[in-house]
């Protein structure tokens, strides 16, 4: 098999799917590449879907209106107004609702033919969404408390005056500094393992059902498996895509909820 694999010239895939050349306005400001153009095919679709979907709503709602309606109920009451109450969760919704449908509609375009990649596998993304997130829960925290949402972020009530030596260092970074990247990396790194993985499944299914078998080598019946595998694989990445996008969104709300908190 290793000699067969390698004497067919089999690639699987690598880091470098997500750095693709440019595709448009190559060596200006404005460059776009494969990526860039699946995150605005991504934008374009969610814009048009949110404005077509909500512009003319009606008493007795047909299908379409009722699939919107209850993705946006479910965002509203079960991610917005659970976590942070009827007031602020109306206050923070519209941010809230951005984060969870552009980062599914990102995540989504990695199971989809012809784009299979997901507009939230490189960092940018990621890291622009989490910087919003984090600018978003410091500013409620200083909105509502003033310099106490500072103090009790970091002098925890309670606590003997000497552990903040030891506990406000780590408030700090754990608050401040580990909240953005680790939304930044389980984001990325959800999205990148799915690709990859996606990728050596549709990759290994061809070697074996078009290359080996037609030469006659038994290997090549391992790609029934490997097709019934990525079957089920796409199944359970459209469950990631939904799942990570319900994260993003209910953390930031939930680090929201904590930066408004009277006491911690």
């Amino acid at each position: 098999m290793p000699a067969a694999v390698a004497a067919s010239g089999f690639e699987p895939p690598t880091i470098q799917d997500f750095f693709p050349p440019a595709v448009l306005f190559a060596g200006t400001p404005f460059e776009l590449n494969r990526v860039m153009l699946i995150r605005l095919l991504a934008l374009a679709a969610l814009v048009a879907w949110l404005y077509f979907g909500t512009r003319k709503m009606k008493l007795v709602p047909g299908r379409g209106q009722v699939a919107t309606e209850f993705a946006l109920g479910f965002v509203r009451n079960n991610i917005a107004i659970e976590t942070l109450g009827e007031e602020d969760g109306r206050r923070f919704m519209p941010v809230i609702m951005t984060m969870f449908f552009l980062t599914f509609g990102m995540n989504i375009t990695g199971v989809i033919p012809a784009l299979q990649l997901a507009g939230t596998a490189v960092i940018g993304l990621p890291v622009i969404l989490a910087l919003i997130a984090w600018a978003l829960f410091i500013y409620a925290g200083f909105k509502k408390l003033g310099w106490t949402y500072l103090k009790n972020a970091l002098f925890l009530p309670g606590v003997p005056w000497p552990l903040y030596f030891l506990l406000t260092p780590l408030e700090i970074l754990s608050t401040f500094i580990v909240r953005p990247i680790t939304l930044t990396m389980r984001l990325l790194m959800n999205m990148v393992s799915g690709h990859l993985l996606l990728a050596l499944v549709y990759a290994a299914s061809s070697f074996f059902l078009f290359t080996l078998l037609p030469q006659g080598n038994l290997f090549g019946l391992i790609g029934i498996g490997t097709v019934l595998f990525g079957i089920a694989y796409l199944a359970f990445e459209i469950f990631v895509a939904l799942l990570q996008a319900y994260v993003f969104a209910f953390l930031t709300a939930i680090y929201i909820q904590l930066a408004v908190a009277e006491e911690h």
